[in-house]
């Protein structure tokens, strides 16, 4: 049975950092694409980085520069490094494999205020 459970969020002013954990069991990290979607009030989830078995990565330019995504394929793990936080970045980041959808797990809620 696959299980995903994000961690690591939490209260952070603006500017601060964030390293946002996700394990999976499973589900084998070399085989598909591992994606960080966030999710804010009343919007739909949305897929906003991803990492592929080549750790080639891809995410919105919003972030750029900003955030960063990893993988520990070994322990069937996903980070997510945060730098740089805004308000805007405010929202519950959940991972999954986005050609493979999994259920969700609960997400772990980043606040971004002073």
């Amino acid at each position: 049975q696959v299980q995903l459970v994000e961690s690591g969020g939490g209260l952070v002013q603006p500017g601060g950092s964030l390293t946002l954990s996700c394990a999976a069991s499973g589900i084998t990290f070399s085989v598909y694409v591992m994606g960080w979607y966030r999710q804010t009030p009343g919007k739909q989830r949305e897929l906003v980085a991803s990492i592929g078995n080549s750790d080639r990565t891809i995410d919105a330019d919003s972030v750029k520069g900003r955030f960063t995504v990893s993988s520990d394929r070994a322990k069937n793990m996903v980070s997510r490094q945060m730098n740089s936080l805004k308000p805007e970045d405010t929202a519950v980041y959940f991972c999954n494999a986005p050609a493979a959808l999994r259920p969700w797990g609960q997400g772990t809620q980043v606040t971004v205020s002073s």
